[in-house]
Formats: structure tokens, sequence, C-alpha cells
């Protein structure tokens, strides 16, 4: 029986299993991946943290981890299959289920392909994945030129060419802040009108150094060990072509990683968890903490941050 089980080791969930043993908590991190770190792994060169202008994101990764090591964190390698809560559907008598000290029954369950763990609390750290065109060079490019994160990864571009690929609102609001400091930018979108709130739309068709290509889609992304250009074609009139670019961005859409969590906790419109500036959800006992939380930004620090709040969070509800 754990005081926590934090679910995902990214940013998020190491921050807060770092802060969890220096608050004397008995913890275990769940990740199903061989490495922790979350997409920071896959990030060619962070820029934005603080402290360590440049560092490439695997090294990032691994400090974060070698940082949770040496502090003596838990670590379990599994797949999470489910969660509940530790009286639902167990056959167990009320003088065998977990309780606190007033009494109530509280705990949960977590079903793993390595057994069921009990915790009294949980911090879902499960982060949200980008998605993505699935065109070829996407992933051999990923980290060089490819990127999923205008405001983490734009200030390699300064002065550069890049593309945007999207029409909603983040793609738009991701070509206006490139605008700011690329030579060129090109919005790539596959319909002949935009989805992004109007007022976004007006700036970003005011922007003189900015270029919708309407009707478009990217067939493939080209370049060796950085990308160079973009096979792109005209789905109305089947026209191809070659686009020179030294970054794309793709922003078609993102989710929130909240399957295990979606029938226990209350979600967003978009399906991020709702949870406050401690991390408390709307299930007393799980807290959320990086980008799997509905918050306006989304960048490493602010996951670092969110781990450490959580923890404060569920020190008090403990």
């Amino acid at each position: 029986m754990y005081d926590l089980i934090i679910i995902g080791s990214g940013p998020a969930g190491l921050s807060a299993a770092i802060y969890a043993k220096r608050a004397g908590l008995d913890v275990l991190v769940m990740e199903k991946s061989p490495m922790s770190g979350g997409q920071v792994l896959t990030t060619y060169e962070v820029d934005n943290y603080l402290g360590m202008p440049g560092i490439n994101g695997y090294d990032l990764g691994m400090k974060f981890r070698e940082h949770a090591d040496n502090m003596g964190v838990e670590f379990l390698e599994t797949e999470v299959f489910g969660v509940g809560k530790a009286e639902e559907g167990n056959g167990k008598t009320p003088a065998e289920l977990i309780a606190c000290e007033n009494g109530r029954e509280e705990g949960f369950r977590i079903k793993t392909d390595k057994g069921e763990y009990r915790a009294k609390t949980i911090l879902a750290a499960t982060g949200a994945v980008h998605a993505k065109l699935g065109v070829p060079g996407e992933e051999e490019l990923a980290g060089m030129g490819v990127s999923y994160c205008a405001t983490c990864d734009g200030a390699f571009f300064r002065n550069r060419v890049v593309a945007v690929v999207g029409g909603g609102d983040v793609a738009v609001e991701d070509a206006i802040f490139l605008a700011r400091t690329s030579q060129k930018v090109y919005l790539i979108h596959r319909r002949n009108e935009l989805r992004a709130a109007k007022v976004l739309q007006e700036r970003v068709k005011n922007l003189p150094n900015v270029e919708i290509l309407w009707d478009t889609v990217v067939d493939e992304i080209l370049g060796e060990d950085q990308v160079k250009k973009a096979s792109i074609r005209n789905v109305k009139s089947g026209e191809k072509r070659e686009l020179e670019l030294d970054g794309i961005f793709i922003a078609v859409g993102i989710h929130p990683n909240t399957e295990l969590f979606e029938n226990l906790v209350e979600c967003d419109e978009k399906g991020y968890i709702i949870a406050g500036e401690d991390g408390a959800t709307s299930e007393k006992g799980i807290f959320a903490a990086g980008d799997v939380r509905s918050k306006p930004l989304r960048q490493i620090v602010t996951a670092v941050a969110d781990g450490a709040n959580a923890i404060a969070g569920i020190q008090n509800f403990l």
C-alpha cells in the first residue's frame, strides 16, 4: 500500500517523485516506456529551460531520471490497464477495505501487466501526444527540423523559412508566433478555409511574411540530417511540388493520455483533466500534473512546476 503511485515519468512525474521522496512519502513511479523523460526525449535541443540553454532533450531527460534515481525513487516498468477505487468490485468485506482514520473507505487499485497495486493517492502524469501526419520523413526528421511545438523550437529558425501544417487555433497561433522572427512562414491547410477563431484568421492573413497554401497536404518531408524540403500536393488540382524549408511545425491536434481516468475525473471539452494548481481533480485522492492537465501553457518548466505543486496538494490531502 503506497502513499502515492505516479503514472508516467516525464518531467512532471519525475519532479513529483523527487518532491515526494523529500516529503517522506512511500512512492512508486509506473512507466510503460523503457526510458523516462516523455516527449523531451525526442527534442533535439532545449533552449528555454532555466540554467541549461542548448541542452539536448535526451540528455535533459536523463538528468531528470538520474536525479530521481539518486533520491532512491522506486520505478516499475509496466503497462497500466486500469485505475479504480479500492472498494469497487473487489469482493471484499468492509473490514478488509482500505480505510483512513475517520473510517471512510478509500484508496485506489491500479491494474498492470505485472499485477495489481494499491495506493492512497494517484498522480496522473501521463502527458499528451501530438497527432502526426504519418508521412515519410516525419519520424526520421523529428527533432531535426520537424517540430510539434513552435514556442519550444521557434527560436532555432530565426530568419529561416518554415511551414506550419494545420488550420485550427494552434496552427494559426504558431504561424503568427513564427512570423515574428522567421523570414517566411507557409501555412499549409488541407481545406479552403481555416477553422481558427476569426480574430486569429484576420491577424495571420495580414502578416506580409505568411503565405497560406489552401487545399494542400504534405506527402513527404525530405532531408538527410535536417529538413530541406516538403513534398506538397493540391488536393483539388492534384498538382505536386517541392517546398524548400528549414523547418516544419505540425499542428494538427494533440491528444491527452486520459483514457485511464476518463470515468473517474472531470475533463474539459478537449479531454484534458481539470485540476487546480495543487493538482487536485474532481475525485478526491487523484491528482494531475503536466501536459495531461487543463492549462494554458504546456512546457517542460510548467510540467516540472506542476509536479512540485501536486506533491504539496497530496501532502495536504494525506
